[in-house]
């Protein structure tokens, strides 16, 4: 997934997950399905009978795999999250790389995730955050837990990024830099529940970029016209 989500971001990157085993395979094809079946009609309502017959496996085979749902839920999240990370770490990358001034290679980086966001909804049909944030009942302690680490190094990743930009831009009126940090998590997560809900593909790209005109207004840019 990560390959083709930043596809057009420039370069292609490699990532190698090197040979897999048939049985690598067949686990990956389990969390396929079950990651498009969770994001689509939720954790309750996805049977572990529905998985076995579109992975084309047997019940055991499954069983093999998963102790259970919660456990085929919590490596399935574990990848979601590596793979969102993985996206995050390869955009930022590559706008550090293209600028060496934090407010500029975050704008950089911004755009780059914008042009990204305009491809998210036929390439991500949906957000596993946003899943188990509101179906958490369903989930046991550590899938739950694990939202919230990842929602807190997502707060600190930008936290640090926007304090950077603020020693050498010092914003135009006074801001919490980690609200500003989650501000960008809330526009992403919730631009997909609104795309999804009023069947806008290019909300979740108009966003981002209303955020981007944001951040170079607080820290002395100027709006883009686009």
């Amino acid at each position: 997934m990560v390959e083709r989500l930043v596809e057009k971001t420039g370069p292609a990157v490699q990532l190698d997950s090197g040979a897999q085993t048939k049985g690598e395979k067949t686990r990956e094809r389990i969390m396929d399905v079950a990651y498009d079946s969770i994001v689509q009609k939720g954790f309750a309502a996805t049977s572990i009978e529905e998985l076995v017959e579109a992975a084309g496996i047997t019940k055991s085979g499954f069983f093999y795999h998963f102790k259970d749902k919660n456990d085929l839920a919590r490596q399935l999240f574990d990848r979601f999250l590596g793979e969102d990370e993985g996206i995050i770490e390869t955009l930022e990358t590559r706008a550090r790389e293209l600028s060496d001034d934090p407010l500029q290679s975050f704008l950089i980086f911004l755009n780059l995730y914008a042009q990204m966001m305009d491809d998210m909804e036929t390439l991500h049909p949906g957000c596993m955050v946003a899943s188990i944030t509101y179906q958490e009942r369903m989930f046991d302690a550590d899938v739950r837990q694990m939202n919230v680490d990842y929602l807190l190094r997502m707060r600190e990743r930008f936290t640090r990024w926007l304090g950077e930009i603020a020693e050498s831009n010092p914003p135009r009126q006074e801001v919490d830099l980690s609200a500003l940090a989650d501000n960008l998590t809330g526009i992403v997560e919730g631009a997909i529940i609104l795309s999804k809900a009023l069947n806008d593909e290019g909300l979740m790209g108009r966003q981002t970029r209303l955020y981007r005109n944001h951040i170079k207004l607080l820290f002395g840019g100027k709006p883009s016209s686009s």
